[in-house]
């Protein structure tokens, strides 16, 4: 249960699509996160880390929140999202935010924290509960985790639709019929409210609650590329390529469809479609 494969694809073929899609992805996860922050729950002069923070967007936005005096630390697995958040550290001159490649699941996480914090980025370990206790020791007594992550597919249209779309053109290949790298247990593995809040007590949380959060999201400057977006990344990008060569015959065939499933959403200032996300908040 090594994560060395998840890494690889967040290194490798990930790492390429997201950048592709870096302006999509930055813009419309942060409907969600700006919405948990701008709520101040992080003090001036903390200490924070922020989890699977890959281009480091809301490491950087931590860092100003808390203030010089106080420290936010961003770790991903992926060295190239790690380069890539300091690069945007570096145009911002903000002093108080560091970047280290850790696999959380595993690694030192360099505590203790006052806080941890994660968007989007706690739904890919194929040891989630290992990786929960090892955030958990990162923590001073008393300290918190706030974690954003994806409720269930149906109340997220843009990304299922496509991926039933794709289901009926494409067929599925697991990953266990193929060599190609992967994603991990992918974005919906946690949406399962007693499955995660057990997970968490189980990780020594208390006091763990969940919020509902629904959010418009933008998901293409036009239906052109929310369709791209759709082929490339998520279960619908997933499945078009670990089906291999079989995936890219058919990518005309699913190119139409989706530009159908999809053209519900689109309006004149670009593709904006419903999502809906649980805050989920536990201590130490």
């Amino acid at each position: 249960m090594s994560n060395d494969s998840i890494i690889e694809a967040w290194n490798t073929v990930l790492f390429d699509k997201f950048i592709r899609f870096q302006h999509i992805l930055v813009d419309g996860l942060s409907s969600h996160s700006n919405t948990l922050l701008e709520r101040n729950i992080h003090h001036k002069g903390s200490r924070v880390l922020d989890v699977g923070c890959g281009f480091g967007d809301t490491t950087l936005k931590l860092a100003d929140m808390i203030g010089r005096n106080g420290k936010a630390v961003g770790v991903d697995c992926a060295s190239k999202f790690i380069r890539a958040a300091e690069a945007g550290k570096a145009e911002l001159g903000l002093q108080n935010a560091n970047f280290v490649v850790a696999d959380v699941q595993c690694d030192d996480l360099q505590g203790p924290y006052d806080y941890v914090f994660s968007r989007f980025g706690t739904m890919f370990f194929n040891l989630p509960g290992i990786a929960m206790k090892n955030i958990h020791s990162s923590l001073k007594a008393s300290g918190r985790l706030d974690m954003i992550v994806w409720r269930k597919r149906e109340e997220n249209p843009w990304i299922y639709d496509a991926e039933l779309k794709v289901k009926e053109i494409v067929p599925v290949v697991s990953h266990e019929e193929t060599d190609q790298v992967h994603c991990g247990p992918g974005p919906f593995s946690m949406a399962g409210a007693d499955m995660v809040s057990g997970m968490l007590k189980s990780a020594g949380f208390e006091r763990i609650s969940f919020e509902r959060n629904d959010a418009e999201i933008c998901v293409g400057k036009n239906l052109e590329e929310a369709v791209s977006f759709a082929m490339e990344l998520g279960p619908a990008g997933e499945i078009i390529r670990l089906a291999g060569e079989n995936g890219e015959n058919l990518r005309g065939t699913v190119r139409s469809a989706l530009t159908e499933t999809l053209g519900k959403y689109s309006r004149n200032d670009g593709v904006w479609a419903p999502s809906s996300t649980w805050f989920i908040s536990a201590t130490k």
